[in-house]
């Protein structure tokens, strides 16, 4: 799973905060009030609301997470880093799923432009192919505690705006929308943000799945990188266009900088 701090590097991906709202920092119940009334306004139905918020509660693991965090950035180096990252049995499992899933990624690569060796990567860092951790926390009560905090509650707000949505398009169930301390969901940790602004219904079931549809998972992350100005069929190392539009999936340097290792172990050309 992709680590706190670079859910929040992504977290510009945010949508706006609403206009009018909802005062954080106070009684829970009255900020909740509020964040239904912002909610029906961008278009949640009353009955998403109440599915949605019924018997919510703060949840002070999810605060105390993100205050050890809040503020911290990325202190080891390329090297250090990458050399945990970059191992055998991952670049081997990912070698495998690239060749089992070859006409998939063929066909997202000339759709999208995005190499199939980087998407691979991306997939393989965040979750493990989806074999590892992406998280257990209800998506809704994470977000709506992060938005009651005072210290990011524009952003968090917006996210919990997009995650109600993503539960009345019915891409998820209630049950299903869980994540990360930061609300990511998925085999590559989207914010519902990104979530609703990029996702792709690539299996063409009527829904976009992260969680557990492969199609969906992969093209939606090409689709992020592609939306966000991808040159297809140019360099992507560290300086070139390629490597800036990447800012998009994640702010650090160092963790672009080992997807590309990751990318170039998997047979890409950088």
């Amino acid at each position: 799973m992709m680590a706190f701090m670079f859910a929040l590097a992504a977290a510009v991906l945010a949508l706006a905060a609403p206009a009018s709202a909802a005062q954080c920092g106070g009684s829970y119940e009255c900020f909740l009030a509020q964040m239904q009334k912002d909610a029906l306004a961008a278009g949640v139905s009353q009955q998403t609301i109440n599915t949605a918020f019924a018997g919510l509660s703060p949840d002070q693991t999810v605060l105390a997470f993100d205050r050890r965090q809040h503020g911290m950035f990325h202190s080891k180096s390329f090297e250090e880093y990458a050399r945990t990252r970059v191992i055998p049995a991952r670049i081997n499992r990912a070698k495998k799923l690239m060749a089992q899933d070859a006409d998939l990624l063929s066909r997202i690569e000339h759709q999208f432009g995005v190499p199939r060796e980087l998407i691979m990567a991306i997939w393989t860092m965040e979750t493990d192919n989806g074999t590892g951790d992406m998280g257990k926390l209800p998506v809704i009560r994470t977000l709506s505690t992060l938005a009651w905090d005072c210290r990011r509650t524009d952003l968090f707000q917006g996210e919990l705006i997009a995650a109600l949505k993503i539960l009345q398009r019915g891409d998820l169930p209630l049950r299903d929308l869980v994540g990360a301390y930061a609300g990511e969901i998925g085999q590559t940790q989207f914010l519902p943000s990104s979530y609703i602004k990029y996702g792709v219904d690539y299996d063409h079931d009527g829904r976009v799945d992260l969680r557990h549809s492969v199609p969906d998972v992969l093209a939606s992350t090409a689709n992020l990188l592609h939306t966000n100005g991808w040159q297809p069929g140019q360099p992507y190392r560290e300086g070139t266009a390629n490597f800036d539009a990447m800012r998009e999936w994640n702010h650090s340097e160092v963790y672009r900088k080992t997807l590309v290792l990751f990318a170039e172990q998997l047979g890409g050309h950088p």
